[in-house]
């Protein structure tokens, strides 16, 4: 060997190892020039498999070696970030889908995930590591609200697909931000699939959808966040469907979401899911089979402790492969190196918000703002709005009118100065009317021997009183999710682990409201509850009736400028209100068409309110209404166009509602269906022209169980234009062709 080429073999080995030197000091997962799909991979080849099953539950720990920190993936921001301090709190998510407000909706989502990112960075900087302070959020619930008995229903965007999905969408694009590279946080859409209740038998429950149901009614609004909004996360549930576990099914999370609509984030389990695949459902005997089912079918992460305690014996049993343990380690390092966490900070802009961001005064506005828009006017007389020159007092009077609880509902952030009913009615009215408060009756049952009637007292004091205004409802301490504090409810009558076993205002409520009746006082009732309520027939003799959900942290405010006429209410029903428990079918039966029908699409009895209802201080005019086609293909798309003109005294905001309704089918079909609808703000005398498209196989479609695929029946349809599903002011006939 000459000395030029034992010189070349000298530098080649010298070069060589100093390259491995390097790459051991800056491996490939950390080189901030490659795309993030090699680093993860790289990152996860070099963990143990012990490594790899400790970031497989809900609290990772850091792997210091790897510069891996600590994480945990339970964050909540249903309707504000919460269970993490100080937050703006925006009216509860069924709030929100009452405005039927598509553009206010991301407006909110930008603000609650700033306030995530600027609140997960100052823990960073005090190295809390905590439950809470992460940026992967397990919302927004787009469930369908199917029957109004689901305690959880109020956490949803209610009984109606299309309606969910678009405020769904919006709610995902806010949170996640339209950054190229890094996403703000990371939006999870739950509970998939086929997940409304009995609250109770959620951890055991099978449900047996109809194709039809599944893929109408239970899957599209979860196809709209994954195809339409690219949620990166999903949440399986507890429930079995077609006998598979929710949250390790193959046709659910291998089948649809990944093979059919091409998902490519990650899979969480509910808190406690894996677990019940063994020890409820059944179908499995031990844990280490139920964690192996679980990474098997596609559930990437376990909320719950179960593939930490027990996939390392699965891998020793041969019930798993480490080679599918890995996939799902790389999707979760994949997620959070989207979210900026293995990169220099200064890299990372979302990083920079600062910490002042949160709970602003901007952000305090535009709560007041959301709650106003959630305000839904379901009858008036003409007793609204009030008028402060001619009222000397006035009585208010309920159980929510002064009820923090009653605000926020569930998954709620601390709200730094909350105005509840009574407070914001007392700011608004001024010193010239006597403002008189009583609480009179308890929500549901007397606690601490409190009065089960209303005193004479109180009565006189109503008497006098140029108007009562009560306020009452629910909270979520009685209609929520089911827990051991819901459980000791449940000799309660109307109330079962966390559901309602009727739909009445409890009767204590009714008393109080027939009591203040015969006063002769003129009476207006406000509604602060998640879901729809009957009054017996008492509504008929009530002046006024506001639904005010669970308002947010300005919930007082806004209720007091719909009183006085500072604010004219647009908000509409997300949710048929029904006349009483008996127009209800089975709550365990899942099928859309059971008993009368559930949600709006298929009830066939006469709603007390409708889906789409409410009611404005002005009026508004409906008028020629046009579609470009009327005879078409399955193909074409129409578009659809209508005039609507403010034709009262005051300025105002309109929901135009679009529904089809198919004529006549061979195979049944919903009554009619939601399919556009547009929220615009008209002056006095103003007059907008709101244009619609439409496309039969989105907007016509079945879906057929045979072929496996949604289908066009040939036939006419109606197109309806109006104020609700059932104020219908236009309507015109097009046809599809064969």
């Amino acid at each position: 060997m000459n000395f030029q080429r034992l010189s070349l073999i000298v530098i080649l080995y010298t070069y060589t190892n100093c390259i491995q030197a390097q790459v051991a000091v800056n491996p490939i997962y950390s080189n901030i020039s490659l795309d993030f799909e090699s680093r993860a991979a790289d990152l996860v080849s070099k963990m143990t498999l012990e490594e790899k099953i400790s970031q497989l539950g809900d609290g990772a720990p850091a792997i210091p070696r790897l510069n891996i920190q600590e994480y945990h993936w339970w964050n909540e921001c249903l309707h504000g970030v919460a269970r993490a301090g100080t937050a703006t709190v925006f009216p509860q998510a069924i709030g929100m889908a009452a405005s039927f407000d598509t553009d206010a909706m991301i407006e909110v989502a930008e603000i609650i995930s700033s306030e995530a990112r600027a609140k997960h960075h100052e823990a960073q900087r005090n190295k809390n590591y905590n439950i809470y302070n992460g940026l992967t959020f397990w919302s927004p619930n787009i469930n369908i609200f199917r029957d109004p008995r689901w305690g959880r229903g109020h956490e949803t965007y209610g009984e109606d697909p299309y309606l969910t999905g678009q405020m769904g969408m919006q709610f995902v694009k806010g949170l996640q931000g339209s950054d190229p590279k890094y996403f703000k946080v990371v939006a999870t859409a739950k509970h998939f699939a086929v997940h409304n209740g009995p609250e109770p038998n959620r951890h055991s429950f099978n449900v047996l959808p109809s194709k039809r149901d599944l893929w109408e009614t239970y899957l599209p609004a979860f196809k709209d966040l994954i195809m339409d909004a690219k949620v990166y996360s999903v949440m399986g549930a507890y429930n079995r469907v077609d006998g598979e576990s929710a949250s390790a099914s193959w046709m659910l999370l291998n089948d649809i979401l990944r093979k059919q609509w091409g998902f490519e984030g990650y899979v969480v389990s509910d808190c406690g899911a894996i677990n019940d695949i063994y020890s409820s459902h059944k179908i499995v005997n031990t844990e280490e089979e139920a964690a192996a089912l679980g990474i098997r079918r596609g559930c990437d992460l376990n909320c719950g402790d179960v593939y930490q305690r027990a996939l390392k014996k699965a891998v020793s049993q041969g019930l798993v492969g480490v080679k599918e343990i890995d996939l799902s380690v790389y999707r979760l390092m994949l997620a959070r190196m989207k979210l900026g966490m293995f990169d220099p900070i200064e890299l990372v802009d979302y990083a920079k918000i600062p910490f002042e961001t949160n709970n602003s005064k901007a952000h305090n506005e535009k709560a007041l703002k959301m709650a106003q828009k959630s305000m839904t006017l379901l009858k008036n007389n003409g007793i609204l709005p009030l008028n402060k020159s001619s009222i000397k007092k006035i009585v208010v009077i309920g159980p929510n009118a002064n009820n923090l609880s009653a605000l926020r509902g569930n998954y709620y952030g601390s709200a730094s100065n909350p105005i509840t009913i009574i407070n914001g009615i007392k700011a608004q009215a001024g010193s010239d009317i006597d403002i008189v408060f009583h609480k009179g009756v308890p929500l549901v049952t007397s606690q601490d021997n409190e009065p089960q009637v209303l005193s004479k007292e109180i009565l006189k004091d109503i008497e006098t009183a140029d108007v009562a205004v009560f306020v009452g409802g629910l909270d979520a301490s009685w209609e929520g999710e089911e827990s051991n504090e819901m459980r000791e409810k449940n000799g309660v009558d109307g109330f079962y682990a966390g559901d309602r076993t009727k739909i009445e205002l409890p009767e204590i409520q009714l008393n109080a409201l027939k009591s203040i009746k015969k006063t002769g006082t003129p009476l207006i009732f406000i509604l602060l509850a998640g879901s729809a309520i009957s009054l017996n027939g008492l509504e008929q003799e009530l002046d006024a009736f506001l639904a005010a959900w669970y308002p947010g942290q300005r919930g007082g405010d806004a209720v007091a400028d719909v009183l006085f006429g500072k604010y004219n209410p647009a908000g509409r029903l997300p949710v048929t209100f029904y006349s009483s428990t008996n127009e209800l079918a089975d709550f365990e039966d899942y099928n859309m068409r059971a008993g009368k029908g559930f949600t709006y699409r298929y009830y066939k009895g006469e709603a007390l309110y409708p889906f789409g209802h409410g009611i404005s201080y002005t009026t508004f005019k409906y008028s020629d209404m046009i579609i470009d086609k009327t005879m078409i293909d399955d193909t074409d798309d129409i578009l659809v166009s209508v005039k609507v003109k403010n034709s009262g005294d005051i300025d105002g905001e309109e929901v135009v509602q679009l529904y089809v309704k198919d004529v006549e089918s061979t195979t049944w079909m919903p009554i009619k269906q939601l399919r556009e609808f547009r929220r615009i703000s008209l002056k006095k005398g103003e007059e907008k022209t709101v244009e619609f498209k439409l496309s039969p196989i989105k907007d016509m479609r079945y879906y057929d169980a045979l072929k496996q695929n949604y289908a066009v029946e040939p036939g006419e349809f109606e197109i309806q234009i109006g104020s609700s599903s059932r104020d219908i002011r236009l309507k015109k006939i097009i046809e599809v062709k064969n």
